[in-house]
């Protein structure tokens, strides 16, 4: 049997205080970064971005202040530090950017000064019907309570989602948890 590579890795990029940690899986493609909404965190993206291994380079990033990411005072520069760390990749294309919820958001800001391929907003809704999700993916779609995130992020809140010439918006609030094979193939479709 030969040892495989491992499936997902996890890293960090920036420094102590924006730090910002990402899972990856896949070295070569077209980069696919997956952005959680507020309050949840990258492992929203696992089912999904399993699926999408070895076609291209999906990269589910810790928004700050959820999951192992630091929290920050301003929020002002995190298209800058999601464009580093796109770059710091070396993966030379221009990515497919997927956002759930609030962070549609930095999706559009981040299109609006960098290149993208496509961008797919998710909208998750004031109360996600979880029924839709299949019992295995439930864990990936339990939203933390987090007071201390709201003020951080109250400039996304009320974000409408599908604005730009490149946005495609998926039904639902968790279409690629309620069939991951299914939305892995939309996103193979745009890359």
């Amino acid at each position: 049997m030969v040892p495989q590579p491992p499936r997902r890795t996890t890293h960090a990029f920036g420094t102590p205080r924006n730090r910002l940690v990402y899972d990856r899986w896949g070295r070569f493609g077209r980069p696919v970064v997956l952005l959680h909404g507020l309050r949840y965190d990258r492992t929203m993206w696992w089912p999904v971005a399993a699926e999408l291994d070895g076609t291209c380079a999906a990269i589910a990033v810790d928004l700050p202040g959820h999951g192992d990411s630091v929290p920050r005072p301003g929020l002002s520069r995190l298209a800058e530090d999601l464009a580093l760390l796109v770059r710091g990749l070396d993966l030379h294309r221009a990515p497919v950017l997927v956002a759930h919820g609030e962070s549609a958001r930095l999706a559009r800001a981040f299109a609006e000064r960098y290149a993208v391929q496509h961008v797919i907003t998710l909208d998750a809704g004031t109360a996600p019907d979880l029924a839709v999700v299949p019992a295995a993916f439930r864990q990936f779609a339990v939203r933390r309570n987090d007071p201390t995130l709201t003020p951080a992020y109250r400039e996304w809140s009320g974000v409408p989602v599908g604005a730009g010439p490149q946005a495609h918006v998926a039904a639902g609030a968790f279409p690629h948890l309620s069939d991951p094979v299914a939305f892995a193939a939309l996103v193979h479709g745009l890359v």
